[in-house]
Order: structure tokens, then C-alpha cells, then sequence
């Protein structure tokens, strides 16, 4: 910063004036040739320049203005065929960002009359740049391309982030840029990928690191078990036999079979020897079943021999956890396990200088509002607000991303300080989002329906000023794009043509 001085106001080229109104948080101005929407402008003040934030830009006519209520069609193609451009004006809308040496907002508004300038791109790039490794670059400014645009990865990774827009705008494009440049600084990140889209992508190379869903019972926890198996916390009576259940296992000296087997037989014993207690008798005929119906629905996930999934992290690697194969249960009992893990392991390095993970972790947590709802509990939203809350403490940061920002539990997205919100059409979700942060003004929430794809509005503490970006494009292959259905359908088509059986290609697939 400090380019105040510097400024040569000769130099610089007006776009406006200054009119009455103007407040220290907002300034009307008016302009022959105006500045588009997201672009800043510098406007004369007795504090020095202070830099603004092009809000909104509309027309205005001389000729209208001064002729009230004047709405017939020929009349008005009359008058304007008569008329000249000098006719017309924009009216323009400003937010203060603040002086251009310390970004600090006025106490007092800037006069009327006062000069208003096409801020210098020179000092934009200041403002939005960084060196690395400390700053990444995620794209440049929507209404100056020359302008790359920096976030500083502490801010990023300790006060958490959210990526939010709908389906096709460029969350998963967003989280390849930030995971593949931050993977040039030995970043340790984890992506929760629902859909496969990170898996074999391009991605990091040689630093990708893919995590397949496989759990091993025995380093569950009793409420990861009883999300799988099915035991909701009104089913006290399965869970209180339950519990006894695992005692009686994690006692024994040696174990000779695998867990279920061995947790099964338990239960059988529980059963016999409760015949005079019927209702746990019940429960644990009912948990034996569970056990039948999990091993059926879970048998792909469920390997006794499986390591600790936190084990296979890797220092200094994007790690991708495939859940493309698992039902939201299994997800929820698979993120909980690694997140309450993760931040066990940090604090305990934090305390004790010794731990499984003795480096920072950035997670990046897809679909949140499956794991993380709103209106229901579910293991991973208590251990995600638990990290929301601690994480910044112990080096473990959290970035969520979604595509229905108001399912998404309220004080889990209030924690994310670093917004990056990309086309988001749905009023209700663009009200749940300002709610959830304080930095989003009306006028910004009112350019998200009409961003393109790939831009986004970028505000908190990871961007010096709230800016409309572009976000770069990532150039290497990744599932998060659209499938050309028309190119796969010509294909089946000539496979058809060629006598090839489609049912035979059906059964070699299964």
C-alpha cells in the first residue's frame, strides 16, 4: 500500500463527479462514461483519495428528468430523435472501501462536487497481489483482467472458507485451482470428494494422494457404529447393549475372528443370559440382525485388516478420500471418523510436540449441506463445527462447499470468514448466506444471480477488499465438468451401426 503520495493526479482520468447524498460508507457520483460494475474508482476526499467499489450503474436522461411522467411510446421516440447523446448520463453507486494507504473507512463523507477517478490498475494490483508462498493466486478482477488476484493462505487456512454457488457455476473448478496451487507449497489438504471428481484428475501431479473409503471396525468409535448399524439414540436399549457389548470385546486378550463375528457372538450370549430381561434380550436379537444388514449394505467399505484412514495421509499431498461409493451413512461415519481424528491428533502435537499428524491440515469438505444439515444431527456437523470453533488453534483449517447454502447447519457456515460465492440464484439462499456474513452488503448480494460462470464475489479476511473475480480456469482434467452427452450418444449410435450388442456391453460392466 502507502501509493497515495505517489498518485499524480494529472494522470489520472475522471469518470465523475460527486452529488449530494453521499454518506461515509456510500457515494452516488454521476459520469458521461461511466465505470462498469465491480470496478473501483479513486474519489477526492480532505483525507486523501479514497478508494470505491462500483455497486451499481444506471441511466438517466436530461430530457426525461426535466418531463415527469411522460410514458407514451411516440412521444418519447420523438423526443430522442431530436435529442443527442449529451442527453443521456449514468448515475453510479460506490462503496467506500477506504483510504488508499491504510484501506480506512472516512468519518466523513466526500463532498459534493468532489472529482472521482478510474482507480490506476498499478494500485489495484497492489492491493490484490501477494508474493509466494504466503499469497496464492485464484484468478484476476471480473472488470480488469491485467489484475491478478491473491489470497494469503494463513487467512485461508486458519479462519476457514466457504465455497458456495449452484450446480455448474465452479465450485469444484475453484477447489482444483486452490488445491493445485497450494500443492506447489507442500500444502497437506484433504477433499471429502462425494462425486469422484478429484479422483485421476489432473490435479497436483505427483503430489495426488487417493484415499479409498475402507474402514476398519475396530477403529470405530460407538457412535460411528451406531450410525452404520443403524441405532438411533431413541433406541436406548440397543444402544445401552450395545456398549456392553463392545466392553466385553475391547476386553478380551486375544481375538481369534473378525469384529462382527466376534461382536455377534457376544450379543448371542447377551441374549441367552437374559432371558428374565426380555427387553434386552430384544435389543440384542434387533443389534444381531443390524449387524446381517449392515454387512450386506456395507461389505465393500467394511475390512477388518484396513489401516486407519488418518494413517494414510500423506505430509505434503492433496489427499482425496473417495466417497463416489458410499450412501451418505457411510460418508457421515467416514468424515466424522477422519475429522475427530485429525483434530484429535493436532491437539495432541499442540500439547504434547508428538502426535500422527505433526503438520497443519487444510480439509476441504464437499456437498456440507449432506454431511452438515441444518435441521438434523449428524456426527460429521458435530465435528465440523468443533473444527469451525478450534481448528484455527491446532492448524486445522476448513473450507465447506456447496451448492444449497441454506441447508447447511448456520454456525458452522458462520464460521467460514473467507466467502467465495459464485452464481447463486435462489433468494433464500442468498439471504442465509448474508446472514452468515457480515461483509456481504445488499449490493453485492444483488449481483450473484447475474454472475457468469466462473466468477465470483470474494470477501473476508483472505482478500484485502471485496472484489468481483475471475477465477482462473483449471487446465488439467477433472470429473467437476459437464458430460458432452450428445458426443457419447453419436458414439453408442456408430457402436450400434457396427453390430456391437449393447447388452453385452451392459454385463461386461457389471
Amino acid at each position: 500500500m502507502g501509493k497515495d503520495l505517489n498518485l499524480d493526479q494529472g494522470k489520472l482520468h475522471q469518470v465523475g463527479v460527486v452529488v449530494d447524498n453521499a454518506t461515509p460508507i456510500n457515494t452516488r457520483f454521476v459520469s458521461k462514461n461511466p465505470p462498469a460494475i465491480s470496478d473501483y474508482v479513486l474519489i477526492e476526499h480532505n483525507e486523501g483519495f479514497v478508494l470505491g467499489f462500483v455497486e451499481a450503474v444506471g441511466t438517466r436522461s436530461l430530457t426525461l428528468s426535466a418531463m415527469q411522467n411522460v410514458y407514451d411510446p411516440v412521444v418519447l421516440e420523438k423526443l430522442f430523435s431530436s435529442s443527442s447523446i449529451d442527453d443521456v448520463y449514468f448515475e453510479c453507486s460506490a462503496r467506500l472501501i477506504g483510504t488508499i494507504d491504510q484501506l480506512r473507512i472516512p468519518r466523513l463523507p466526500p463532498l459534493p462536487g468532489s472529482r472521482v477517478y478510474h482507480a490506476p490498475s498499478e494500485l489495484l494490483a497492489d492491493i490484490f497481489g501477494g508474493e509466494e508462498p504466503r499469497y496464492v493466486r485464484i484468478g484476476v478482477l471480473a472488470a480488469r483482467p491485467e489484475v491478478p488476484v491473491y489470497l494469503d493462505v494463513n487467512m485461508l487456512a486458519t479462519r476457514h472458507a466457504a465455497i458456495l454457488a449452484v450446480t455448474g457455476a465452479g465450485k469444484s473448478n475453484t477447489v482444483a485451482v486452490l488445491a493445485d496451487r497450494l500443492s506447489r507449497i507442500n500444502a497437506t489438504m484433504i477433499i471429502f470428494d462425494f462425486h469422484g471428481e478429484y479422483v485421476g484428475s489432473g490435479i497436483a501431479p505427483g503430489k495426488l494422494n487417493i484415499i479409498s473409503a475402507k474402514i476398519s471396525p475396530w477403529t470405530l468409535s460407538i457412535q460411528e457404529l451406531m450410525t452404520l448399524l443403524g441405532v438411533e439414540r431413541r433406541f436406548y436399549n440397543q444402544e445401552r447393549v450395545l456398549r456392553k457389548a463392545l466392553d466385553e470385546l475391547s476386553n478380551r486378550e486375544e481375538h481369534g475372528a473378525k469384529f462382527f463375528d466376534e461382536l455377534r457372538e457376544i450379543l448371542e450370549k447377551i441374549s441367552n443370559r437374559s432371558r428374565i430381561r426380555r427387553e434386552e434380550a430384544v435389543a440384542a436379537i434387533a443389534l444381531q440382525n443390524k449387524i446381517d444388514n449392515l454387512l450386506d449394505r456395507y461389505s465393500e467399505i467394511i475390512d477388518d485388516g484396513a489401516p486407519d484412514l488418518v494413517s494414510l495421509i500423506k505430509p505434503g499431498y492433496i489427499n482425496v478420500v473417495d466417497l463416489s461409493r458410499v450412501d451418505r451413512d457411510a460418508a457421515d461415519v467416514v468424515v466424522s471418523h477422519m475429522l475427530r481424528v485429525v483434530l484429535a491428533e493436532r491437539k495432541k502435537h499442540r500439547i504434547s510436540g508428538s502426535s500422527r499428524i505433526p503438520f497443519p491440515v487444510l480439509i476441504v469438505v464437499e456437498e456440507a449441506h449432506i454431511l452438515a444439515p441444518r435441521d438434523e444431527d449428524t456426527l460429521t456437523k458435530y465435528w465440523l463445527a468443533r473444527i469451525a470453533r478450534e481448528g484455527r488453534k491446532f492448524g486445522v483449517g476448513l473450507i465447506i462447499v456447496s451448492q444449497r447454502p441454506k441447508n447447511i447447519d448456520a454456525d458452522i457456515l458462520s464460521q467460514a470468514n473467507t466467502m467465495i460465492i459464485l452464481r447463486i440464484v435462489e433468494p433464500s439462499d442468498q439471504r442465509y448466506i448474508q446472514a452468515a456474513s457480515e461483509r456481504l452488503s445488499d449490493d453485492l448480494l444483488a449481483h450473484l444471480p447475474s454472475l457468469n460462470i466462473g466468477e465470483a464475489i470474494v470477501v473476508g479476511p483472505a482478500i484485502r477488499i471485496p472484489a468481483l473475480v475471475k477465477i482462473d480456469r483449471f487446465e488439467g482434467g477433472f470429473g467437476g465438468s459437464d458430460i458432452d452427452v450428445v458426443s457419447e450418444w453419436l458414439s453408442l449410435s456408430k457402436q450400434e451401426q457396427e453390430g456391437i450388442d449393447i447388452n453385452d456391453l451392459w454385463s461386461s460392466m457389471l
